[in-house]
C-alpha cells in the first residue's frame, strides 16, 4: 500500500480516526474512518485519560478493520482545541551569511524554529507558529521568498500557544492507546484546509467550526490567516439547554436537537407537538416544535455573537468578501445558514469536506462533523511535501558541493603536475 496518513479528531462528542492515501492524480483518498464516543474529553479538553484512552483504542481499531488488507496504524496528526487556545502575533528577523545563494526553506525553517523559542507565560506553551508574510530587505508583502536573493530576512507570524497540561494530556492519551503523535496541529486550522477554497482565502473568509464542546473561529484574508480563537460553546450547550428547558433525559434531548431541532422558531410549525417517553412509570414530555427552536435560537444567537465580537477584533470585518464559512456537527441544524446572515449581515454556506477529496461519493465522510479530521489528514500530506522539499534541496546542495570539490581537486592535481614538471626541467 502506498503511504498513508492517519488524523485523530480527539472532539468532545465523538473521537474519529481517518486514513487517507495520495492518489496518481495528486488528491487525497479518504480509505477509512473510525468513531467512537467520546467519554473522557469535556470542551475540547481531555479530563478523564483512561475513558479517552478507551475510545481512541476503539476508533483506531474500527479504521484498521475497515480497510482491504492489513493496515497498522502507528502514527497520528492530532487535533487540538479549548478554550487554552490563544493566538499572539510576533516578527521574527534572520540575517543570512551568504548574498549569492538563494533563500531557502532552510532558511524559513530557521525563522520558525526561533519563534519556538520565545519565552512564554508560566504554564503556557507554543503550539503552532504560521508564517503570513516575509519581508526581504525592506521589501514588504513578499508570500513565498523562496529562490528570492536578499540578506535581511523578516516574517510576521501568527502564533498558537495552548496550555502545558492539556497538551500533554493530548500526548499521554495517544501514546498509552499505543500510537505516536507526528504533529498536533490546531482544530480549526485543520477544518479550514478541508472545507475552504484557496479563492475564499484570498478573498476574505470566516470559518467557524461549531464542535460538541467548543465552537473554533479561523480568519483568513489574502490567502494568508489572520485570527484565531476558540469559542467555549457548542453543540452540547445547546443539549444542555433542552435538557433543562424540557426537562428530560441529556440522552433524548440530543436525541429531539438532531432529528427535530431548528435555529429559527419562526420556520418552526407552531401546532406540532413531539411527545418524549418519560421515566419508567412516569408520564411523557410535550413541546412544541416553535418552543423547542426558540431554546435552539437562543444558545445559537449568543455562539453568532461571540463569532461576530472575534470578527471585529481580527480588524478585517470589511475585508471578507467570501462572507462565513459553517461547519463542525452543529452546522446540521435546519435554518442555521439563514440565522447567521441574519445576525451578521454576511453571506454564509454550509462547509462540507470533500471540498478537496477524491472518494467525493463516499457518503460516510460527506458530514460537515468529520471537518477537522478529514483536515488533519490533508495537513499531514502538506506537512510530508514540505519535508520531501527540504530533504530535496538538502540533496542537490550536497550534489553541487560533491561536484565544487571534484572540480577543486582537479585543480590543484593539475597545478601541482605543473609544478612538478617546471621542477624536472630546471635538473635537466
Amino acid at each position: 500500500m502506498s503511504k498513508v496518513i492517519v488524523g485523530l479528531d480527539i472532539g468532545t462528542t465523538k473521537i474519529a480516526c481517518f486514513v487517507g492515501k495520495m492518489n496518481e492524480h495528486g488528491k487525497i483518498e479518504i480509505l477509512s474512518l473510525g468513531k467512537a464516543e467520546s467519554l473522557g474529553v469535556k470542551r475540547g479538553v481531555v479530563s478523564n485519560i483512561d475513558k479517552t484512552i478507551q475510545s481512541i483504542t476503539a476508533a483506531v481499531k474500527e479504521a484498521e478493520e475497515r480497510i482491504e488488507g492489513e493496515l497498522n496504524i502507528t502514527t497520528v496528526n492530532v487535533g487540538i482545541a479549548g478554550q487554552h487556545i490563544k493566538s499572539i502575533q510576533h516578527r521574527g528577523i534572520l540575517t543570512r551569511d551568504n548574498i549569492e545563494t538563494e533563500i531557502s526553506q532552510k532558511d524559513i525553517d530557521r525563522l520558525v524554529e526561533d519563534m519556538y523559542k520565545l519565552a512564554m507565560p508560566p504554564g503556557e506553551k507554543i503550539i503552532t507558529v504560521l508564517p503570513q508574510e516575509y519581508i526581504i530587505d525592506n521589501e514588504q508583502g513578499i508570500k513565498d521568498p523562496i529562490g528570492m536573493s536578499g540578506v535581511r530576512l523578516e516574517a510576521n507570524f501568527h502564533i498558537i500557544t495552548g496550555n502545558i497540561g492539556a497538551t500533554m494530556n493530548i500526548h499521554k492519551s495517544v501514546d498509552r492507546a499505543g500510537l505516536k503523535v507526528k504533529d498536533i496541529i490546531l482544530e480549526p486550522i485543520a477544518s479550514a484546509d478541508a472545507v475552504l477554497t484557496e479563492e475564499e482565502k484570498e478573498a476574505g473568509v470566516v470559518l467557524v467550526d461549531i464542535g460538541g464542546g467548543t465552537t473554533d473561529v479561523a480568519i483568513f484574508q489574502e490567502g494568508i490567516i489572520r485570527h484565531t480563537a476558540v469559542i467555549p460553546f457548542g453543540g452540547n450547550a445547546i443539549t444542555e439547554d433542552i435538557k433543562e428547558g424540557c426537562t428530560i433525559m441529556k440522552r433524548k434531548a440530543e436525541m429531539v436537537k438532531q432529528q427535530f431541532g431548528s435555529a429559527i422558531a419562526d420556520k418552526s410549525q407552531e401546532n406540532v407537538v413531539i411527545s418524549i417517553p418519560g421515566l419508567k412509570g412516569r408520564p411523557a414530555r410535550e413541546i412544541t416544535l416553535r418552543n423547542l427552536a426558540y431554546i435552539i435560537q437562543a444558545r445559537m444567537e449568543e455562539i453568532i455573537d461571540l463569532v461576530l465580537f472575534e470578527i471585529n477584533n481580527s480588524g478585517f470585518a470589511s475585508k471578507l468578501i467570501g462572507g462565513i464559512v459553517v461547519t463542525g456537527g452543529g452546522s446540521q441544524l435546519d435554518h442555521i445558514t439563514q440565522l447567521f446572515e441574519y445576525r451578521t449581515r454576511m453571506d454564509t454556506r454550509i462547509g462540507y469536506p470533500t471540498e478537496h477529496l477524491a472518494n467525493t461519493n463516499n457518503e460516510l465522510i460527506k458530514s460537515p462533523m468529520f471537518a477537522t479530521g478529514i483536515g488533519l489528514v490533508m495537513k499531514g500530506f502538506e506537512d510530508s511535501e514540505k519535508q520531501k522539499n527540504v530533504e530535496g534541496d538538502n540533496d542537490n546542495k550536497e550534489q553541487v558541493k560533491t561536484h565544487s570539490t571534484k572540480k577543486l581537486g582537479k585543480f590543484f592535481e593539475g597545478f601541482l603536475k605543473k609544478g612538478l614538471d617546471l621542477f624536472e626541467e630546471k635538473e635537466d
